[in-house]
C-alpha cells in the first residue's frame, strides 16, 4: 500500500485496531460506485484517532486505484480570505484528482496552482478542468468571489457527473468552516459563519457524497443542524478508546516503535490504567517523566500518573488546552461540581433537581439547568431525550483530568492517583483468570510482539523455555539476550528479499531465528523449507559474526504430522502458543505442547 497522504499519526503500522470501524465504512464505501452511500459525519473529541482513521481511508482508495476517486481537505485552525480559501480549496481538489489519475503521489501534498492545472487540462484535452480555471481566472479579476467558491465546492459533483466519476469528499474539522474563513482580507472582520451551508445541496449528493469530522462535537453537530438540516449527513460517534486487546496491541505496537522497554505484565499495566486510549498509551511511551520506568509496576504507575498530573506533560497540556477552550464560558465552582460528579457517575442520567439535591448546591433547578446547557454546547456533557435529562460523558481519561484540576478546589483535598491507580492493578492481579485471557487473545494476532518483548525482558535462560525439538546440544544452553530485532530483512544472492520475524542475538554469540504463522490451518512442510532456507542464507551471510543459528517456528494453528518431523529432524524448535498469567509478581511460560509450566528467569 501507498501512503500519499502522509498520516498524523506517523509511522503506519502505529494505528491499531479500528476493526469494527473500518468494516462498517469500507462496506459503505463499496456502495457509492451504485449510488447507495449517504454522506456521513464522524464525531468525536479531541486525539481520539479520527483523522487517522479518515486517512488512512484516503490512502487505502488512493492505492487501490478503483473506483471511488478519495479528496482530503484539512480546515485548519487558521484566518483565510474567502477568494484564497476558494481557490485554495479547487486547487487541492483538482491536484488531487490529476494525482489519482496520473498515479502522482506529489500532489495530494503538494498542490497545482491555476497555471499549471490549466496547463495539464490542455494537454489532456479535458475540457472541464480548462473551463473551471478560465471561469476562475476571470471572476478573481471581476471579484466574483462567490462564483469561484461555487465552482470550487460543487466541482466534485460537476465532475462526477459529467464523467461518470465516483468521488468520496473527506473535509477534516468541518467547524472550522464558520470560524476561520473571513470576507474581509484583512481577516480583521466580516467573519462568513455561513459558509457551512454551501454544503447543503451537494452533501445529499449519491455519485460525490461526503465525510466530514469535527473535534467539537456539541459546536459541529450546532452547525450541521442549523445549514445542513434534515439529516443529510448520517451521524457517526467514534469511541476515542480501543478494545482491551486492541489496547494491547497499541502498547506493544508503541514499545517497539520507540525503543521503549516493558515487559509482558507491564503492556497489561499499561493498557489497564490508560483505558486502552492509543493516545494516553503513546503519551506514556514518550513521556519526559524523569523516573520513566515501564518494566515495574511502580514505574507504570509513577510516568501514568506524571502524564495526568504534571501540567509540562503532553497529555496535560493537550487536555488543559480542551478544557480551557470549552469551559471559558462557564467557569464557576458550580459548573465545575456538577462536571466532576456526573463524569464520575456518567452511567445514568441526571435532572437538575436530582443535582441540586444530590450535591445540595445553592442554586436552582433552572440555573443548573442552564449551566447543564452550556456544558453540553461545550462538548463536556451529552442531552436525553427529555429535556431534563443529561449524561457525562463515558469517558475515562477525561475523568482523572477533571479530578486532577478540579477535585481540590471542589472538595479541599489532593485526590491521589497513584493510590487508585495501585488499587485498579490490584484488582487486575487477582483476576488473573480476565488477564491471562487478555494475553491469551493477543496470541495469534500478535504473538511476535509477546515473543520479542519477553526475550527483551529475560535474563538468562534456555531456548527450551519456549520451543521444545531443539538439540540436545543447545537445549539447555542459557542466553543472555542483548539485542532484539523484528521484521529483520535481508536478500539472498540472487537479490530475492527475505524476513525474520523475531531475530534475537545473545552475548554468546549465538542468534535465535524465529519465523511466526498466525493461522488457524497447520503449517504444511513447505512453510518450513522455507523458513530454513531463510536460516541458512542469513548464517551464511554472517558466519564471521556469529556462532551459530538457533532456528524456532511458532505456529498458532499447529503442524502437520510430517512438518513436526522435519522439524525434528532439522533442529528446529516448534511451539504452537504461549500462555500468560501472573501470580505474586512472577511470570509463568506455558506451551501449547511439551512440558508443561516453567517459571521466568
Amino acid at each position: 500500500m501507498r501512503y500519499p497522504l502522509p498520516e498524523r499519526i506517523g509511522e503506519p503500522e502505529l494505528l491499531t485496531g479500528r476493526e469494527k470501524e473500518f468494516a462498517l465504512f469500507h462496506k459503505w464505501i463499496e456502495r457509492i460506485p451504485k449510488r447507495l452511500s449517504k454522506s456521513r459525519v464522524i464525531l468525536a473529541r479531541r486525539k481520539s484517532g479520527k483523522t487517522a482513521f479518515i486517512q488512512r481511508l484516503f490512502n487505502q482508495l488512493w492505492s487501490e486505484n478503483g473506483k471511488v476517486i478519495p479528496l482530503f481537505f484539512e480546515i485548519g485552525e487558521e484566518k483565510k480570505w474567502f477568494p484564497d480559501f476558494a481557490i485554495q480549496y479547487y486547487c487541492s481538489f483538482a491536484s488531487q484528482y490529476i494525482s489519482f489519475l496520473e498515479r502522482k503521489e506529489p500532489l495530494v501534498t503538494m498542490p497545482m496552482d491555476l497555471q499549471a492545472i490549466k496547463t495539464w487540462g490542455k494537454s489532456k484535452s479535458h475540457t472541464y478542468i480548462v473551463n473551471d480555471v478560465n471561469i476562475i481566472m476571470r471572476a478573481k479579476e471581476d471579484r466574483f468571489y462567490g462564483r469561484i467558491w461555487e465552482l470550487a465546492y460543487t466541482a466534485p459533483e460537476r465532475f462526477a457527473a459529467a464523467l461518470d466519476h465516483r468521488f468520496l469528499v473527506i473535509i477534516d474539522e468541518f467547524q472550522n468552516l464558520t470560524e476561520y474563513i473571513y470576507r474581509d482580507k484583512a481577516c480583521e472582520t466580516g467573519k462568513d459563519e455561513t459558509i457551512a451551508g454551501s454544503f447543503h445541496g451537494v452533501s445529499e449528493s449519491k455519485i460525490a457524497p461526503m465525510l466530514v469530522t469535527g473535534s467539537y462535537v456539541g459546536w459541529l453537530v450546532g452547525i450541521l443542524d442549523k445549514y445542513l438540516e434534515a439529516g443529510r449527513l448520517k451521524r457517526f460517534f467514534m469511541n476515542p478508546y480501543l478494545t482491551p486487546e486492541e489496547g494491547l496491541q497499541a502498547v506493544f505496537k508503541y514499545a517497539e516503535y520507540y525503543e521503549e522497554p516493558i515487559t509482558n505484565e507491564t503492556a497489561t499495566q499499561i493498557n489497564q490504567l490508560c483505558q486502552s486510549d492509543p493516545f494516553f498509551i503513546s503519551c506514556v511511551m514518550e513521556s519526559e517523566f524523569e523516573g520513566k520506568d515501564l518494566t515495574t509496576r511502580q514505574g507504570v504507575v509513577n510516568t501514568v500518573n506524571f502524564e495526568i498530573s504534571d501540567r509540562r506533560s503532553e497529555m496535560s497540556m493537550t487536555w488543559g488546552e480542551y478544557i480551557e477552550l470549552t469551559l471559558q464560558r462557564v467557569n464557576d465552582i458550580h459548573a465545575k461540581t456538577i462536571l466532576l460528579h456526573m463524569s464520575k457517575h456518567a452511567d445514568r442520567y441526571w435532572t437538575p433537581k436530582e443535582l441540586k439535591e444530590t450535591l445540595e448546591m445553592d442554586i436552582t433547578p433552572n440555573e443548573i439547568q442552564e449551566k447543564l446547557r452550556i456544558l453540553v454546547k461545550a462538548d463536556l456533557l451529552t442531552e436525553g431525550i427529555s429535556d431534563i435529562d443529561f449524561k457525562g460523558l463515558q469517558d475515562g481519561t477525561l475523568y482523572l483530568i477533571l479530578r486532577n484540576r478540579f477535585e481540590k478546589e471542589i472538595s479541599n483535598f489532593e485526590p491521589d492517583l497513584k493510590k487508585d491507580f495501585n488499587e485498579e492493578l490490584d484488582q487486575l492481579q487477582k483476576d488473573k483468570k480476565a488477564l491471562r485471557g487478555k494475553l491469551n487473545n493477543l496470541v495469534g494476532k500478535f504473538a511476535e510482539y509477546q515473543l520479542a518483548t519477553d526475550f527483551r525482558s529475560r535474563k538468562r535462560f534456555p531456548l527450551s523455555v519456549y520451543f521444545d525439538g531443539l538439540s540436545d546440544d543447545e537445549k539447555n544452553v542459557e542466553l543472555n539476550i542483548i539485542n532484539v530485532k523484528q521484521r529483520v530483512k535481508f536478500h539472498r544472492p540472487d537479490g530475492k528479499e527475505m524476513e525474520i520475524d523475531v531475530l534475537a542475538e545473545s552475548d554468546c554469540g549465538r542468534v535465535v531465528l524465529v519465523e511466526v504463522k498466525k493461522r488457524k490451518e497447520k503449517i504444511g512442510i513447505k512453510a518450513l523449507q522455507d523458513f530454513q532456507e531463510k536460516c541458512v542464507f542469513y548464517e551464511a551471510q554472517n558466519k564471521n559474526k556469529i556462532k551459530s543459528i538457533l532456528p524456532a517456528f511458532l505456529s498458532t494453528g499447529g503442524f502437520t504430522d510430517n512438518s513436526l518431523n522435519f522439524c525434528r529432524e532439522k533442529g528446529i524448535g516448534t511451539a504452537e502458543g504461549i500462555t500468560w498469567f501472573f501470580d505474586n509478581g512472577k511470570s509463568f511460560n506455558h506451551k501449547n505442547h511439551g512440558s508443561g509450566l516453567r517459571e521466568k528467569g
